[in-house]
């Protein structure tokens, strides 16, 4: 599809497949419309709505958003969920951003509700968690001409939109107040070599209790939870061409390039050079 720039009038509700900006691609199935999306200079957009509930996995660039009297900043591999009709502003940084935009029409709502579940409430997801995972499994799937009506599509939205709409996790109200230490510092730390003793001696746990309950309250365990983290700052060092894959692996703290492959893939569910050549060369 050629390129398009969307012209809006003052703070506009933008209708289903419409953005600011120029599209690269748009695909519409499985009451979902996909868009690559892309600004390729600073801006500062008009204030404006969307018609339909929508996600959003920055790809590329960086940018802020306005909404509720709330400013804020995001960076690559950040995945958004904004409900429709809430009027917000954004401004586009000074390389431009890239997007991949998944909106929902009114059956998955319904859908949803069927389940207890509520698409209610904005969320942002950083650090590599597995709404971005699972988002970006949907850009490779849509983008790879894959046929009209394919499983593998249906399936992933299917599980995003879930994902999203889970209830409020009565788990983190029980959470202990030395878990958001821990969680500080493996999210500064994530590339170090540390020890389950360490994390135990900066909780004041044993080490034991301290596994059992980070999986209670966060779903997964430490390893994976770092995992995460390693493959997020992983793929934004891969938007820079002349870093190698081995060097990258280094840095985010992996043993090899071997063991940074096998848990890219795990995680991603493609290899680093399958992302690196649809984010990067797509």
């Amino acid at each position: 599809m050629a390129n398009s720039e969307i012209v809006a009038e003052e703070n506009p509700t933008l209708g289903g497949g419409s953005f600011f900006g120029a599209v690269r691609w748009r695909r519409e199935e499985f009451n979902a419309i996909f868009t690559d999306l892309q600004h390729f200079a600073p801006r500062k957009l008009p204030a404006h709505a969307h018609e339909l509930p929508f996600f959003a996995l920055l790809l590329g660039g960086s940018y802020g958003e306005r909404y509720r009297h709330r400013h804020k900043q995001f960076g690559p591999f950040t995945l958004m969920y904004r409900p429709a009709g809430i009027p917000h502003q954004d401004e586009i940084g000074p390389q431009g951003v890239r997007f991949f935009e998944i909106e929902i029409r009114g059956s998955w709502r319904q859908r949803i509700e069927q389940c207890s579940g509520s698409l209610d409430q904005p969320h942002e997801e950083r650090g590599g968690g597995e709404l971005v995972w699972i988002a970006m499994r949907l850009f490779r799937e849509t983008r790879s001409g894959s046929a009209p009506g394919d499983l593998a599509v249906e399936s992933l939205l299917a599980e995003l939109v879930a994902e999203a709409a889970r209830l409020p996790h009565e788990r983190l109200k029980e959470a202990p107040s030395w878990l958001s230490r821990i969680l500080d510092k493996l999210r500064t730390e994530y590339c170090e070599r540390l020890t389950l003793d360490e994390l135990s001696r900066e909780a004041g746990v044993h080490s034991v209790h301290l596994s059992r309950v980070f999986r209670k309250c966060r779903g997964e365990g430490i390893g994976d939870f770092v995992h995460r983290l390693r493959i997020r700052e992983a793929c934004e060092q891969m938007l820079c061409r002349e870093r190698s894959l081995a060097d990258i692996s280094f840095a985010t703290g992996f043993a090899d390039q071997s063991h940074f492959t096998r848990a890219f893939r795990r995680i991603t569910g493609m290899s680093p050079a399958t992302l690196r050549r649809i984010v990067v060369s797509g």
